[in-house]
């Protein structure tokens, strides 16, 4: 088993588990819940794109 595959597994639950939480926000009735959950969101959005970065070696810049 490689680390790249392990970690864009990862990247992949992150993705599924930030969809879920935008999901949630929109459901949400308080206004102080909805943007927790958004806020959590975006931030697991963004470490599955940098999970999913480090593991592209076609985005390596040199």
């Amino acid at each position: 088993m490689s680390s790249a595959g392990d970690s864009g597994g990862r990247a992949g639950q992150m993705r599924a588990k930030a969809q879920e939480l935008n999901e949630a926000a929109e459901r949400a009735a308080d206004p102080q819940d909805r943007k927790r959950l958004q806020d959590k969101a975006r931030r697991l959005q963004e470490q599955s794109e940098q999970e999913s970065r480090i593991d592209d070696p076609g985005m390596d810049p040199r």
